[in-house]
């Protein structure tokens, strides 16, 4: 119940699997547990860390700093981010 609220905030924390194409965001926080946690952290994808989605389907890729990354949409989901403002 947390994450759907933390998804849907007034703040506008998401998971990384509700993103669009070509989208840059702030991670916040990752909450998967165990190994995927362990694996993601070691990968640079931690909060602060900026990412660019890549591909929405059939899994989620993204480009994390300079590393891109293929997960799946249930890992993707526990990837909370904070979309960046586009500026014109």
């Amino acid at each position: 119940m947390s994450s759907m609220r933390l998804a849907s905030s007034s703040n506008g924390v998401r998971p990384l699997s509700s993103l669009p194409e070509g989208t840059h965001a702030t991670i916040v926080d990752v909450r998967a547990s165990g190994g995927p946690s362990d694996r993601l952290h070691a990968l640079g994808v931690t909060p602060g860390a900026l990412v660019t989605v890549m591909q929405t389907f059939p899994g989620v890729v993204f480009l994390c700093d300079q590393t891109e990354l293929a997960v799946e949409r249930g890992v993707a989901d526990a990837i909370f981010v904070r979309p960046l403002k586009r500026t014109t």
